[in-house]
């Protein structure tokens, strides 16, 4: 499975937060109005959206994305998506790529704060998204201001068209439940963790860092360039809560000729500051884990070899000098 390259030209909300409508993490397209000529669900699909020339079925030509026939009659066209988990939604990429004679020259989208249910006709929905016009071929991107959490959003097309992929950038709600040693992954994007800051994020964004389960291939993780000066490669991570780290789990997963050959990490508690002044606290902040040699693709486990510390609030990640790792996982007690 390919998995998307960084965008040079992506805001930072897409850099820094996870893509609660990514149908691997659990997201769903639920009902459309139409999706006569592309299924609903393609839109959901966490790989960039490819174009083969040729390829039809029996309703026409095969497109990668969601897209609707033709409309004839007054009205527009729309999708009801379930989020992967309920968040607050930072931005939005309205991907139109391959889509050119057959785009909607606008959309919308409006949300929905539902548990243990799906939305119905008598749903009050609210806009998130006003009217926003769009072109062909292009990734469209929107920050978002509304800071109301979410469960579901309706898509809206004007008319009509296609839409190759659905990205909403968000930090979800805590929803993580204690394993049964009682940690819970305080560094797992799905359960609001999300990065601040990183030195170098050339072939690989660290925000895969904190995905669930393991990397799909080499692109599916946090890889810097090759270090050609002194120093080390780092990340900076916000915690989902605050809390003391007991357990460690550094992946290399896919990682042969280009693993990190060691890694530590640092921590503190932090009370406010902007992303540039952490990276700068940062530098000084307590060692939590010294440094450790790593193997190629590899699942490394850290207990013992952790320093005792107070609750912290953010890490700091080292990769030293530099390299690839699938995951990172903090498993810890909220503070």
């Amino acid at each position: 499975m390919a998995v998307a390259a960084a965008d040079p030209a992506a805001p930072e909300f897409v850099r820094r937060h996870v893509n609660l409508a990514d149908a691997r993490l659990g997201a769903v397209a639920l009902a459309a109005s139409d999706d006569f000529f592309a299924d609903k669900s393609r839109m959901l699909n966490p790989e960039p959206a490819v174009f083969i020339p040729g390829k039809y079925d029996d309703n026409g030509k095969w497109m990668d994305g969601w897209e609707s026939r033709r409309k004839r009659t007054s009205g527009h066209d729309w999708c009801v998506v379930r989020l992967a988990r309920p968040g607050r939604v930072h931005g939005v990429d309205l991907d139109t790529s391959h889509f050119t004679g057959n785009f909607p020259p606008a959309a919308s989208i409006e949300a929905c704060y539902l548990i243990g249910s799906d939305p119905d006709a008598s749903t009050e929905w609210t806009p998130l998204l006003p009217p926003v016009n769009l072109g062909g071929n292009s990734h469209h991107y929107f920050a978002i201001g509304d800071e109301t959490p979410c469960t579901h959003l309706r898509v809206n097309l004007y008319p009509d068209g296609g839409l190759a992929r659905l990205r909403v950038f968000a930090t979800p709600q805590f929803g993580g439940e204690p394993e049964e040693d009682g940690l819970v992954d305080l560094a797992s994007a799905l359960n609001g963790a999300h990065v601040v800051a990183a030195n170098n994020e050339h072939f690989g964004l660290a925000s895969r860092l904190l995905l669930p389960g393991r990397g799909v291939n080499m692109g599916d993780g946090w890889e810097t360039r090759r270090r050609r000066e002194p120093g080390n490669d780092w990340c900076i991570i916000a915690l989902a809560l605050p809390g003391s780290i007991e357990a460690i789990e550094v992946d290399t997963c896919h990682f042969k000729g280009n693993f990190p050959d060691r890694c530590s990490l640092q921590g503190a508690s932090v009370a406010a500051g902007t992303p540039q002044s952490l990276v700068t606290q940062a530098m000084f902040w307590p060692l939590l884990l010294p440094e450790q040699k790593l193997q190629m693709d590899h699942q490394h486990h850290f207990r013992g070899e952790i320093l005792a510390h107070a609750p912290i609030t953010h890490v700091r990640f080292n990769i030293h000098p530099d390299g690839g790792v699938s995951r990172l996982r903090l498993r810890g007690r909220p503070a």
